[in-house]
């Protein structure tokens, strides 16, 4: 079984749909109904004529990706998403082939259902180099190098992780001259790691305080759990906190998405403590239910997923105290893009 990977979206915009749906998607929606193409060189043909001022390297690649996606997973392969709003990859099977659907948005029309696995697995519980596999710049791709099938249906299965055969000298990596990596994504998922592994419980509290204190808030963090009825920071403008707006922040760690229940209780504590605006930090990400909800209060809550956490950080790292900055080494490094 081959492991194949297809991106919902530069910011996941079409992960809950796909997950909730069970189906896999891509972009070129502009490209309309595919199921008559049988070859790569059609595809192209529809490429250069849809986007007339794409660069001929350009337009060969995307025909690629497309003909995969089209003809080339085939039933039984794995399917693979890594998840933008959360730290975290969901695994399933092909089940279907090719399905134009024209009453989705543009950029979910092509599709193919997929059978999910479970619940979407931990970055953590993958070694470095099978991360680096996921990191291709690509948006339909087949994860193939350092035994990565083998080792990622290990993982799938509750195994313990197969090691690489590669030999140390190797460094882990294997690399071919035509492979391209984002290295914007790949450096966000280093410090998404870092950051879901050095700072659980309390520290990640403490984390989003000094991001807020950055932000200009006044802050106070509940050091006695239960003490204040589920509010693990309070903040609010002005030198004593006074001032509008005035947060209720709920923080949660774990790599679990959040559900309806815990938005819930967030906006009673909002109620508690006279609050018009609240906060919810998750690591693990928001289930669908609660995204929808956060749609509808969108003038009094705001959701951080761990994607958005780690750019709020960034926005203002320069900002935090040097202790923390010591604990989260960062830099920034500027470089030419590739328009090709």
């Amino acid at each position: 079984m081959t492991v194949w990977v297809a991106r919902a979206g530069k910011y996941g915009e079409r992960e809950n749909l796909a997950l909730e749906g069970g189906r896999a998607f891509i972009g070129w929606g502009e490209l309309g109904n595919l199921s008559h193409i049988n070859t790569r060189d059609e595809v192209l043909a529809y490429v250069e004529e849809t986007y007339p001022d794409m660069k001929p390297g350009t337009a060969r690649n995307n025909a690629g990706q497309v003909f995969n996606f089209l003809k080339s997973f085939e039933i039984g392969d794995i399917f693979a998403l890594p998840l933008k709003t959360r730290p975290a990859i969901a695994f399933g099977k092909v089940v279907g082939g090719y399905e134009y659907i024209s009453d989705n948005p543009e950029d979910a029309r092509h599709s193919r259902r997929v059978d999910w696995t479970g619940e979407p697995i931990p970055r953590s519980a993958f070694d470095q180099d099978i991360l680096y596999s996921f990191g291709s710049a690509l948006t339909v791709f087949r994860v193939i190098k350092n035994d990565a099938e083998e080792r990622i249906k290990a993982v799938i299965a509750g195994k313990k992780p197969v090691p690489s055969k590669l030999q140390p000298d190797d460094g882990g990596v294997t690399t071919d001259d035509d492979d391209i990596l984002d290295l914007e994504q790949v450096a966000r998922q280093q410090i998404s790691d870092f950051i879901g592994r050095k700072f659980k419980g309390h520290k990640m509290e403490a984390l989003v305080a000094e991001v807020l204190r950055a932000q200009g808030f006044e802050v106070r963090v509940n050091k006695r759990k239960g003490a204040d009825g589920g509010a693990d920071i309070l903040a609010g403008r002005g030198p004593m906190g006074f001032d509008e707006p005035r947060l209720c922040v709920q923080v949660k760690s774990s790599d679990a998405a959040i559900g309806s229940k815990d938005y819930d209780e967030l906006k009673g504590v909002m109620q508690k403590f006279g609050a018009e605006h609240g906060l919810f930090v998750s690591w693990g990400g928001f289930k669908g239910t609660v995204e929808e909800e956060a749609r509808r209060d969108f003038f009094n809550i705001r959701l951080w997923n761990a994607e958005e956490f780690v750019q709020e950080i960034q926005d203002v790292y320069t900002s935090l105290p040097k202790e923390l900055q010591a604990e989260l080494p960062m830099q920034q490094i500027w470089s030419l893009v590739d328009d090709d």
